[in-house]
């Protein structure tokens, strides 16, 4: 009889720590999730601390495109104030229509490509781009493994029993969003 209750008390003991384990992963990937979606908004910012400099600097060589420089500002304005997922990354993608066309009117003015401060600006411009391209892959990559977890067997137990959800993907939200921006300085 007692082997028995060892048994029986062995088991529920293993099935108290696969719990425990399987909750404690659930909550590792959370995390990490949101850890990247914070590492998203920290390079999002930095592009907006670098816009308005940029689009001085473009100011005093290209007075006449007004028009532009005013659409650059209130995308800017429009992808501070995005909220939920799906609204920031529409409004970052058009931030970064609007910055397109900023650099291609600088194509028209030779001074304004050979300024260093315009170039400086750039670079900064290009290499946070670049890093927030690698924290969309990063928290994209989290949601993946949460949202795998969360929808498997045996994780989606845990998972419905302690109320996990999946996450949205950050994406592109339409087709031309995905085509390549060709930029020429």
């Amino acid at each position: 009889m007692t082997t028995i209750l060892w048994i029986i008390f062995g088991i529920i003991v293993i099935l108290i720590l696969w719990v425990i384990t399987a909750f404690n992963s659930l909550i590792v990937l959370k995390n990490r999730t949101k850890e990247a979606l914070s590492d998203i908004d920290v390079q999002t910012k930095r592009r907006y601390d670098l816009i308005p400099n940029l689009v001085e600097t473009v100011k005093g060589y290209a007075t006449h495109e007004k028009e532009l420089f005013e659409r650059v500002t209130q995308a800017r304005a429009t992808a501070m104030g995005a909220t939920g997922l799906a609204d920031k990354a529409v409004a970052e993608n058009a931030l970064s229509g609007t910055l397109k066309s900023l650099f291609a009117v600088s194509e028209n003015y030779p001074e304004l490509k050979a300024s260093t401060n315009f170039l400086a600006l750039q670079n900064e411009l290009t290499d946070t781009e670049d890093k927030i391209q690698a924290s969309r892959r990063f928290y994209n990559a989290n949601v993946r493994d949460l949202n795998i977890k969360i929808e498997s067997f045996p994780g989606n137990i845990i998972a419905s029993i302690f109320s996990f959800k999946t996450m949205e993907l950050f994406q592109t939200t339409s087709e031309a969003e995905k085509q390549p921006v060709a930029v020429k300085f």
